[in-house]
């Protein structure tokens, strides 16, 4: 008996929180903007920190306001990534964000070999970018850049010469 009389009590409660609309044709508006679903993830130093993964490679990024200087193991990216192609994949998350030049980036990253390296730095980089402004989150997930890639060295097998490879085959 006493449940029922508190359910009642709490839906009372809800439904004079509800706003009813007024005679004429206009719409109700909310009395304030409505909140972003995520707010901005900082530390101490005023950084945003991600981890990026790719292959065997997982990257540690910090990212901050700046002049868009990125910093790959203490090394410039022209440097630590020589090949264009390499630099072209970590700056895609500032392109789709158009923010680019606008952040520094420090990254340490392990394992795997460049190409998985400069994976993994984009995708902590485009991490970091959405706990720095999580306005950018819509912008940066459409072209795919927060989805970690799950393709992965399969593993070798017994009784294989590789994962797939048989052994060569001798009749006699």
């Amino acid at each position: 008996m006493s449940d029922t009389r508190q359910s009642l009590a709490d839906l009372g409660s809800i439904t004079q929180g509800i706003a009813t609309a007024p005679a004429g044709d206009a719409p109700v508006q909310p009395a304030q903007p409505a909140a972003p679903l995520r707010e901005q993830q900082l530390d101490k130093q005023g950084r945003a920190y991600a981890t990026g993964r790719r292959k065997d490679a997982v990257a540690r990024v910090w990212l901050k306001p700046g002049s868009g200087k990125i910093i790959v193991n203490g090394r410039d990216q022209t440097v630590y990534f020589a090949r264009p192609t390499l630099r072209l994949v970590i700056n895609q998350p500032f392109d789709v964000a158009e923010r680019r030049d606008q952040y520094d980036v420090v990254a340490t990253v392990k394992g795997g070999g460049l190409s998985g390296q400069a994976g993994a730095v984009k995708h902590g980089i485009a991490q970091a970018l959405t706990r720095y402004e999580p306005a950018l989150r819509s912008a940066v997930k459409a072209a795919g850049f927060l989805t970690r890639d799950p393709r992965v060295v399969e593993r070798k097998k017994y009784g294989r010469a590789k994962a797939r490879r048989s052994f060569q085959f001798s009749k006699r």
